[in-house]
């Protein structure tokens, strides 16, 4: 048996590192192609689709809770590779998203960061970050509103809520 092949689940394997498979192979990578000697790994059943486009931003229900789950949703497809699980970020890359004046302070600029993106250094408390955040202005200004939301009240941080009407107005401004 292959030693790559670390787990089984129900329905199939699973390669649970696929390291050792790719690097076995000087071959360009293409997982599932028809007769290509990549590795295929198995992703659980419950794994959202991943097709570059953001989720839709569904039925908008009333209230902070409804806002935030909507944002949670937002933030595991759009932030966390980044920002991290945690919102603690990636030392000297992607800044921390938890009690800092960029998350607590004005609304309009954390929405013109999250609608135009950001470059160059960011100080953060002190400590120096030299990512560049991508623009997701794709977002609908509902989705925009709702991750806010969430992270404005998550991760140790408590601030108003940030509601489409806002982002609708800061987005007519930021052209």
């Amino acid at each position: 048996m292959n030693r790559s092949l670390r787990g089984i689940l129900a329905g199939g394997l699973l390669a649970l590192s696929p390291l050792p498979l790719l690097a076995q192979s000087a071959k360009p990578v293409t997982p599932g192609k028809a007769g290509s000697d990549a590795p295929v790994v198995a992703k659980p059943a419950s794994a959202a689709p991943t097709t570059g486009k953001p989720a839709p931003a569904g039925p908008v229900k009333p209230g902070l809770q409804a806002s935030m789950d909507r944002g949670k949703l937002v933030y595991t497809q759009q932030c966390l590779a980044c920002h991290q699980a945690d919102a603690g970020g990636v030392p000297r890359m992607n800044p921390p998203l938890i009690k800092t004046k960029w998350i607590l302070g004005d609304k309009t600029t954390l929405v013109q960061v999250v609608l135009k993106g950001m470059t160059g250094p960011i100080d953060v408390d002190g400590d120096n970050y030299h990512n560049v955040m991508a623009p997701h202005s794709e977002l609908s200004d509902q989705q925009i509103a709702d991750v806010l939301t969430y992270v404005r009240n998550n991760f140790g941080n408590k601030a108003k809520a940030v509601s489409a009407a806002e982002v609708k107005a800061i987005r007519a401004q930021t052209k």
